[in-house]
């Protein structure tokens, strides 16, 4: 059962919740000047506590709203034919979560939170409102839902075309530039999500991944401590993929 509280947002919060917010530069408010963004203060009516192991919304809940991950990190999975459960994507601060119930109106995928989490609910009916007044806001929304469909891509090559070893380095790389971002280190981080999850959304048995993540190790690229992971080799990693710098 979702058991995720909601928890209303008065004026004094609202005029706090994008313009001051220090995720604005990575969530929705990105490129909007601090006159756009105030008009977005007033969409944000509400935030989400969400613990450990719940769900935010699960595949085949009406669609109503966006969700821009405040604190935590969310996975987001599909059930197969056969009933298992398959990752399809990895959520954290900063990120906007349930675009995938913009065409039929209805969520395709569950969210899961991975750790006790909190999201800004952007009502989905006000944002289409507010993107004909606010232009900028309207082509931010755009390339938001652009770097989706590009990192869905990005997530067929992995399955379709990478050995285990490239698959595993690409995905260290991109939590790298994604927690670098974020202004956290980008080669010393902790995996919120288990071995399993990890092979789930990469295609891998479990067994590959745990035989990939020591061969990483004992290579020198990495150092891994349960879910305590050191890059040792960025250039390492990235030669992995054909990239050399």
């Amino acid at each position: 059962m979702d058991c995720a509280k909601t928890t209303p947002v008065s004026i004094q919060q609202l005029k706090k919740v994008c313009s001051t917010c220090s995720l604005r530069e990575l969530c929705l408010p990105m490129g909007l000047s601090p006159e756009e963004i105030e008009q977005l203060d007033h969409l944000v009516y509400t935030r989400k506590r969400v613990k450990r192991g719940e769900s935010l919304y699960r595949a085949g809940d009406p669609f109503t709203s966006l969700n821009a991950v405040r604190t935590g990190f969310f996975k987001s999975t599909v059930v197969l034919e056969d009933g298992r459960d398959q990752v399809t994507g990895f959520h954290m601060p900063g990120e906007i979560m349930g675009l995938d119930g913009i065409g039929t109106d209805r969520h395709t995928v569950s969210t899961i939170a991975l750790e006790d989490s909190e999201v800004c609910i952007i009502p989905y009916s006000r944002l289409e409102e507010l993107s004909h007044k606010v232009r900028s806001l309207q082509s931010q929304f755009h390339k938001m839902m652009s770097r989706e469909i590009v990192r869905d891509q990005g997530v067929m090559m992995l399955l379709g075309t990478m050995r285990a070893e490239e698959r595993l380095a690409a995905f260290l790389l991109n939590l790298s530039q994604r927690f670098g971002a974020r202004g956290y280190s980008p080669t010393e981080f902790n995996l919120r999500m288990t071995r399993e999850e990890i092979g789930s959304y990469l295609g891998l048995k479990l067994e590959t991944i745990s035989r990939t993540f020591s061969k990483f190790q004992e290579q020198g690229l990495i150092t891994v401590r349960q879910k305590h992971v050191r890059i040792e080799d960025l250039k390492g990693l990235r030669r992995l993929l054909g990239r050399e710098c």
